[in-house]
Formats: C-alpha cells, sequence, structure tokens
C-alpha cells in the first residue's frame, strides 16, 4: 500500500466541494469509509456509481479514479465511451471544476471593457507568466468583451511586489496592459492596502487554480493555460448560448 498512499498525499491538499446530500447509496459510503482506513491521508470528497464495468468513482480534490464495489484496486486513468468516443473522465472533470460565474468575487478582480462589453470572461493571470502575456497581446483583438482580471501572484518572489503595484496603480487595467503588452515598467507605488490580492491567493487555492493563466467562462467552464483565439471565441460563443446569466 506505500504506493497507494504516496499517491494520496498529492491529493490531500486540494479538496472539492460536493453538494450536501450528494452521498446516498450505501454502497458508495461502504467504499468511501475503507478507503478513509486504507489511505487515511486522503480526502475523499465523493464516491458514487457509474455505468462502466460496475465502477464507482472516486473524486480526491481535483484528481478523480476509480474502485470497485469494495475498495479492493484504485483505477487511475481515463474511461472512453466506445459508442460515442467521448472520453468520459474528462467530461466529468469539466463538469467538477465548473465554478458559477456570478459566484466569482469580481470585487478583487480588475474590470477591463472592450466595445458593449457584453461577452464576460474572468482570468486569474500572474505578471510574471509568459503565457498570459501572450494571452493578453491575443485579447487585445476581441471585441465586445469585459475581462475580470484577477491578480494571482504564485509564479515568483517578486509576483506579488507586481501585483500590487499595478493594483495601487490610479489606472489599473492600463498598467496591467503596459507591462503584459507594452513591456512597460510596473508603476513604483505599492504603498496601497492590498488585500484583495490576498483574497485572491486564497480564493484560488480553495478552487485549485494552480497555474496561470486560468479561465473561467460565463457557463461555469474552467480552462487552465492560454488557448488559441479561435478556440476562445467558440467558448465565448458557447458559453452565451445557455440560460441567460444575471449582470454585473
Amino acid at each position: 500500500m506505500k504506493h497507494l498512499a504516496g499517491f494520496a498525499a498529492l491529493l490531500v491538499s486540494l479538496l472539492l466541494a460536493i453538494p450536501a446530500g450528494a452521498q446516498q447509496d450505501p454502497i458508495a459510503e461502504k467504499i468511501k469509509a475503507e478507503l478513509k482506513k486504507q489511505i487515511p491521508e486522503a480526502q475523499v470528497d465523493s464516491v458514487r456509481k457509474v455505468p462502466y464495468g460496475s465502477l464507482y468513482e472516486v473524486v480526491v480534490g481535483s484528481e478523480l479514479f476509480y474502485t470497485d464495489d469494495k475498495a479492493t484496486f484504485i483505477l487511475i486513468g481515463s474511461i472512453v465511451d466506445m459508442k460515442t468516443r467521448e472520453n468520459v473522465s474528462e467530461l466529468r472533470m469539466r463538469q467538477l471544476n465548473k465554478v458559477a460565474f456570478d459566484t466569482l468575487p469580481l470585487d478583487q478582480a480588475i474590470k477591463i471593457v472592450r466595445g458593449n462589453g457584453s461577452r464576460r470572461v474572468a482570468v486569474f493571470a500572474d505578471p510574471n507568466c509568459g503565457y498570459c502575456k501572450r494571452f493578453e497581446r491575443d485579447l487585445l483583438g476581441v471585441s465586445d468583451i469585459t475581462v475580470y482580471l484577477f491578480l494571482y501572484p504564485i509564479l515568483a518572489p517578486d509576483s506579488m511586489v507586481k501585483s500590487k503595484a499595478i493594483w495601487c496603480a490610479p489606472d489599473r487595467g492600463k498598467a496591467w496592459i503596459d507591462y503584459m503588452v507594452r513591456d512597460l515598467a510596473v508603476p513604483a507605488d505599492t504603498a496601497c492596502a492590498t488585500p484583495q490580492i490576498d483574497r485572491n491567493v486564497e480564493y484560488g487555492k480553495g478552487k485549485r487554480i494552480t497555474g496561470t493563466p486560468t479561465i473561467f467562462f460565463e457557463d461555469g467552464e474552467r480552462v487552465p493555460g492560454a488557448i488559441s483565439m479561435a478556440d476562445f471565441e467558440k467558448k465565448l460563443a458557447a458559453a452565451k448560448a445557455p440560460a441567460k446569466v444575471s449582470s454585473k
């Protein structure tokens, strides 16, 4: 069981909120209890039956694996439905990683509006992130969008210093774009209070945001990492297609 304990140790710091009442299957409860005994370091968030090979899905933080009804093994990997050719595990993780857009702490973000601002997106980014800089350059060509930019300094010791300077600037959006797109120096003032940045980091940890950029669309879908503008535009359109969301 040493390899299982090592696996669990990698997962223990990652948590996923599961709605109350999700655990109703008595077998699932027994599996959860057995896993707790065998891998006490792991925080098992949910167990549920899946319609594939008598397997049970186990969610531990941001990880997904499978077991049998007695927890005699764990299966790490993806399930692919041969009829639909869909990666079932990937689709499930996308569902688990969704965050309702209007629950994001938007007051802690830099709001950047282009055109009529009708399409909304939230981005967690670090000023030292090269992929974030490339993404920001691409975003300049996207119209009719409101970007909620969350300063998320996690990559380098001076990421917090730069983030504070940008937040303290008279025009935060301009300071961010100037630095990320035009390679202009960040403002020198870091004397203002910046509790919002600390709260961003705390929030991001709770939502398992481990890299930048991390993008959230209006339908709640999360995309870790920069994506092409063609895919970005498709996701923007898809996010606006479902039920209406309340405006900010």
